[in-house]
């Protein structure tokens, strides 16, 4: 093991917590080399990925480490100098344990950032000191309103440029606090060199009149989505029945009946009165069992099997929730979509609505509008304006009418059960990436809808 090999972090998951999060920022905004800066300063390069960094560096005739190699993982990524694809990494600190999407800046990769941005508890949008608050940090900032991002850390990078002044971090500290405001999301702005790595991992000598904490500093503090609100009512989608059937199974469990899930939200708990939809039967939980033996209770982000007090017919695809605020059934979405085909989106075009493991057809009833992040004003509700179609890229507000009730619920309040994925009928791919506004309530599971 060489010198920079004993310098990587081995985590001790016994006190270590997870937090997944995301880049994002205009192009050349240093994304890459600002991700780099916090693998290489928490200690999470191998020796032999390092020296090849240093040697693409060298070849191309530059002086150093180019951390940004780190990341730019694809080879027309290396030989454009941009970020195309998101690049997932995994890295530790002795405080916790991280899972990064750094996500492209082109314009014509919004689609990646809604699908690395999707799954994060905090959004770090980078701004260039010298160009400010430009169309894309508006645009980021919309994608991290309408996917609900917990938090949002705006990093003013390559500060070093002009000579770490305070002034120029304090004017776009202010003009991204006000625009981010007016969509409803709190951000913390850090001046940073993601080159020199001032404030990123560690503290820098060069900004003395910057007293807050660093990004790392945020990272390592901020809580985790699964982690509020866990008092709330309780969320489980049936991924899978687990019921024996084999001869060669023990004759104690042949009646074995279990419902196998991730914990959505929530503490569900042994004794816990249920509701499954969208029948609305209602039961009680008698137990909640795991690989490593029984359980008295399970919260967000933990696969158990939940075994029912009655004999209920689930299935997969359907929702077990707390009775005390038990989720709605719906067959009429008001949504907002990311769209992420490169084929258009009609009026009364068929789709099929995955929403956790249920899936289930539907029609696009009305197109609301487009978000235009370039209006002034601020605020989603004026930036959405007129439009017909949707097209790759765009995010619009739309009305899907089902063939079936969906527990679907409003995003806002349930980030895990408002979200939903609509799905080519003809060839099973991708279309969009949506966000329930609100579920309409519809009239359970009776009936059909003729599409």
């Amino acid at each position: 093991m060489t010198a920079l090999d004993e310098r990587v972090t081995i985590p001790d998951p016994r006190t270590t917590s997870l937090l997944r999060f995301a880049t994002a920022g205009s192009v050349d905004d240093g994304k890459s080399t600002l991700v780099g800066r916090l693998l290489y300063d928490t200690k999470s390069i191998l020796a032999d990925a390092y020296e090849a960094v240093e040697r693409v560096t060298r070849e191309r005739g530059g002086e150093g480490v180019d951390l940004a190699l780190l990341t730019d993982g694809l080879r027309a990524e290396r030989e454009q100098g941009i970020t195309i694809d998101v690049a997932y990494r995994y890295f530790s600190t002795p405080r916790r344990t991280f899972i990064l999407a750094d996500c492209p800046g082109h314009v014509q990769y919004t689609r990646n950032t809604v699908t690395g941005a999707s799954t994060a508890d905090v959004l770090v949008v980078l701004v260039d000191v010298r160009h400010g608050v430009v169309e894309q940090t508006r645009r980021h900032l919309a994608v991290a309103a309408l996917l609900c991002v917990p938090h949002v850390i705006v990093a003013v990078n390559k500060i070093d440029l002009l000579d770490y002044a305070e002034e120029p971090f304090a004017v776009i500290a202010a003009d991204v606090a006000d625009h981010a405001s007016r969509l409803g999301l709190e951000i913390t702005a850090v001046p940073v060199s993601a080159l020199e790595g001032d404030n990123v991992a560690n503290r820098g000598d060069n900004t003395p009149w910057y007293d807050g904490p660093t990004v790392l500093d945020l990272l390592e503090t901020l809580p985790a989505a699964d982690a509020v609100g866990t008092d709330s009512g309780w969320r489980l989608p049936v991924q899978y029945v687990i019921r024996p059937q084999d001869a060669a199974v023990a004759p104690e469990y042949r009646e074995y009946r279990g419902y196998a899930g991730q914990v959505a939200e929530g503490i569900v708990r042994v004794g816990d009165a249920v509701v499954v939809q969208p029948s609305g039967r209602a039961t009680t939980v008698a137990g909640i069992d795991t690989a490593d033996g029984p359980l008295a209770q399970a919260r967000a982000g933990q696969s158990v099997t939940v075994r029912l007090a009655d004999d209920v017919d689930i299935a997969r695809g359907d929702l077990l929730s707390s009775a005390a605020d038990a989720s709605v059934p719906t067959k009429h979405l008001d949504a907002h979509i990311a769209w992420l085909s490169e084929r258009q989106l009609n009026l009364r075009d068929r789709v099929l609505v995955q929403h956790g493991s249920a899936l289930v057809q539907g029609m696009v009833t009305a197109i609301t509008g487009v978000l235009d992040v370039s209006l002034p004003g601020g605020t989603l509700d004026r930036s959405i304006v007129p439009g017909a179609t949707l097209g790759l890229n765009d995010i619009g507000v739309v009305q899907i009418t089902l063939a079936q009730a969906l527990a679907v619920e409003d995003y806002g309040t349930h980030r895990r059960t408002g979200a939903f994925v609509l799905v080519d009928p003809q060839d099973g791919g991708t279309l969009a990436a949506g966000t329930a506004r609100a579920a309409t309530p519809g009239t359970g599971q009776d009936g059909y809808l003729t599409i």
